[in-house]
Formats: C-alpha cells, structure tokens, sequence
C-alpha cells in the first residue's frame, strides 16, 4: 500500500506542472525537427524545464497511444502548462505562425528572398517551382510561370512551410480576388484573366500612388485600342538580364519579348504581383482619351492626350530640371518606332 501510495503520489507530481501560474514563467519557443522520436522530444521538453520527468511524459504520452503522433515545427509553451496540456497541443500540432507581407509589386524572386529571409521556404525550391509547368497544372493554371499570380498580401505561415502549401495558399488569395464578377468584367473587355493580370502589373510597376491607377490604365487601354505600343520602362527593366538599376537608351533596343517599346500589344506575361487596385484600375480604366504621361517627380504624374501636350510636360516637369545638369535620357515618339535622343527629354 505504501509503494503504490508513494507511486501514485509521483505520477501526480510527475503531472503538475514545472512552475504555477504565480510565477509568471515566460514563453520558450521550441523547436521539434521533422523525424524525432517522441523520447527526443520528451527529453528536450525536459532540458528546457517544461516538463519534470521525461519518463513521465512518455508514460503519459502511450497511455494516450500518443507516442508516434507528434507533429515536427516551432511551439511556443511556457512551465506552467500541463504536461497534459503541452502533449495535446504537440499532437494538435499547433504551431507557432509568422506573419510575412508580400508588397505589391513584388516578383517571383522578389518573394522567394522574402520567404527565405523569413526562414518559410528555400528560395531555390519556392523559384523552381514557380516555374514548374507540371505543378502550375496541379493549380488549374496554364501559363510560363506564376509570375502575377502569386497575391500579395499579409501571411501567417508556420516555419519552415513547404514551398507548395505556401504558393497554392498565394494562388488561392488571388482566386480570392479575382471574384466572378471580376471575371465576367474581363470578358467583357475581351481579355482574358493572364491578359489582365499581365497589364495589372504594368500598371502596379508604374505608379505608387493608388488614385492615378485608373488613369495609367486609361492611357494603356487607349493605347492598345490605337496599337500604340505601351512603352513602359517597367517591362523592358523586366526582360534585361542584368539591370543595374539606370535605365540607358541601349536597353530599349534589347530583343525581349518584354520590351514594350519595340513590340505592339501587352507583354507575354505579368512582370510582378499585382494588387487588388492595379487589378481594379485595369478593369475598369478612367474614362479618358490620354495616351501619355510624363512623372512629375513627385510620384505623381501628368497626363495627356495630344503629342503636344505632352512634350509641353515633358518640358515643364522633366527637361527643366534637368538642363543645368547635363543629363540625356531617351524619347520615343508612339506609333512611329523611332529613337529620339535629346538633352533633357524622357
């Protein structure tokens, strides 16, 4: 009676927790690598003082038939949880989560580093699987890569996350907010959800102020309807192979496909992720007869409809600035596939 009294007096002891809630004991993350055994565990519960015994905690764990079950990932517990407590949130497997935010705008690679930087996913997986045709098809997506179809957003995502959970819940936001009525809006345009994904990101890459989206978009549209080449800096940037961040008169000669300056009509895909706005604005573009705009330096810009408006812009916001500093920059007048290089002019 005696050994079975003091047995039963350290199992309960063994199942109390390390410290009571009084003390206020601070979190202790810990981190359970995929493929441990439950006595790994147990004995590295032990050695951060979360648990007493780890015999006990083993003991515990098979009367639950619980001792293969445990989910590998960081947890966040503290000494004064149950040992009770602390094994059903290991069997529920509920991780810690890591907020990360995608910016608008951002590339696939761009992604990839943020994801890597948050220790999410690997960066050479997450970018060869954005390529990966046979996946995108698991996706119900047809296309080179998920350029612009990975959304941007603020995400919770336990660490490490595989690089395939990670891009289909991306995929999935975006399903999110390209709506049915979004969709019909596109058909209406004669585009299709690439097409509008591809000009919402040109329109995202050229201006950061929200409220002149509609008006980039505008100038876009009208473009196209006039088979105006676009001529945005943004998509040649994207088809140079190395950019050092000045873009030269060179550069938009550059054979891509990307080079909007050189071929007719939208890109052959998205050069970053759109948001919600640049995907509005390129559905339901301002109603106007613009066809340029010229930076105000001030991250806005000036818009027109005629040549001679805009070189009167040209003129006020850009070669005025620039006269007493010696600076070149390229024009290239719409429609006629021209280089013209002058002192000032962009």
């Amino acid at each position: 009676m005696l050994g079975g009294l003091a047995g039963y007096q350290m199992i309960r002891w063994a199942e109390a927790p390390v410290l009571s809630e009084a003390d206020h004991p601070p979190s202790k993350v810990v981190v359970i690598p995929d493929g441990s055994t439950f006595q790994q565990v147990a004995s590295l519960l032990e050695r951060e003082r979360l648990i007493k015994s780890r015999s006990a905690f083993v003991l515990l764990a098979k009367a639950h038939e619980a001792d293969r079950k445990i989910h590998p990932g960081e947890y966040e517990l503290n000494a004064a949880m149950p040992p009770a407590n602390i094994l059903s949130i290991l069997l529920a497997g509920r991780v810690m989560l890591h907020s990360v935010t995608i910016p608008e705008g951002y590339t696939v690679s761009q992604i990839a580093d943020v994801l890597a930087q948050h220790q999410i996913t690997d960066r050479d997986e997450f970018v060869r699987l954005a390529k990966d045709q046979s996946f995108m098809k698991t996706l119900g997506l047809s296309a080179e890569s998920l350029e612009g179809y990975l959304y941007p957003d603020t995400y919770r995502f336990a660490r490490p996350t595989s690089e395939k959970d990670v891009i289909k819940t991306m995929v999935d936001q975006l399903g999110q907010v390209m709506t049915a009525e979004w969709q019909t809006r596109a058909k209406e345009l004669h585009l299709t959800v690439h097409e509008v994904l591809t000009l919402a990101s040109v329109i995202e890459k050229e201006t950061g102020a929200g409220d002149e989206r509609p008006q980039i978009a505008s100038v876009f549209h009208n473009r196209l309807k006039k088979k105006i080449p676009l001529q945005s800096d943004p998509t040649v940037i994207y088809g140079l192979p190395n950019f050092d961040g000045n873009l030269q008169k060179k550069d938009l000669l550059h054979p891509s496909p990307y080079n909007t300056y050189r071929r007719a009509g939208l890109p052959p895909g998205p050069i970053a992720s759109p948001g919600a706005q640049s995907i509005r604005a390129a559905l339901y573009p301002a109603p106007s007869s613009n066809l340029y705009f010229v930076s105000k330096n001030d991250g806005t810009h000036q818009f027109s409809a005629t040549l001679v408006e805009h070189n009167k812009a040209v003129e006020k916001y850009q070669k005025r600035p620039f006269r007493r500093g010696n600076h070149s920059q390229t024009s290239i007048a719409p429609g006629k596939g021209a280089l013209a290089h002058r002192e000032g002019v962009s």
